[in-house]
């Protein structure tokens, strides 16, 4: 067992049979279509990917930020040359899918539906009733500008000071210090964007 636990391809491999089984007996057990059935399927790949997405975001500013002054000089080479380029692999595109299917979730329950979130409940003249609109239209909004941070502020200035991209010492401190700035106002924008997808879900989706 604990050789099979230690090849992560093999525990990934496992875990995804194990969700396609949980997902063939609910699909039996329930009475969906399989355009419903494909629907549930394309949620739960929008929560896993930014359950990865976030997941990371976390690391970075809990974790690697914060240490890595502390790390001793001869060790930073392992972070920056190896566990950070990793890591920002599963960042980026797991920000792109996240948002991608997330995209696609909401224009799949209609033009009306769609609209009406992405302008916060106006699209069809503002009342009462558009409230959830308004609430989930805006983590919507918040998850689209952090994952445009990821790709158009956080990894291009990560590629300089990790060394992916040529730059001067100066250039590489500069990129650093940018990359870490954007990815706080990622974290700060976080937790009220999950707030908005998770509690929306509860108490005005139905």
């Amino acid at each position: 067992m604990a050789g099979f636990l230690s090849n992560f391809r093999n525990v990934i491999v496992l875990s995804l049979l194990l969700a396609g089984l949980a997902m063939a007996g609910i699909y039996w057990a329930s009475d969906a279509n399989a355009v419903m059935f494909a629907i549930a399927a394309l949620r739960w790949a929008h929560v896993v990917c930014g359950i990865l997405w976030i997941g990371l975001l976390y690391y970075f500013n809990f974790v690697q930020i914060r240490i890595m002054p502390n790390v001793p000089a001869e060790l930073k080479a392992g972070i920056t040359k190896y566990i950070a380029p990793e890591a920002l692999f599963w960042f980026r595109y797991a920000a792109l899918a996240t948002v991608v299917i997330g995209l696609f979730l909401a224009w799949h329950r209609g033009s009306i539906y769609f609209s009406e979130t992405l302008s916060l409940g106006f699209a069809g003249g503002y009342s009462a009733g558009d409230i959830g609109f308004a609430f989930i239209g805006a983590g919507m909004w918040l998850g689209i500008i952090m994952m445009f941070n990821v790709w158009g502020f956080i990894w291009p200035a990560q590629k300089i000071a990790l060394g992916i991209k040529d730059g001067t010492a100066e250039q590489k401190a500069a990129a650093a210090k940018k990359a870490m700035i954007v990815s706080r106002i990622n974290t700060l924008l976080s937790l009220p964007m999950l707030v908005t997808m998770t509690m929306y879900q509860t108490l005005f989706s139905g």
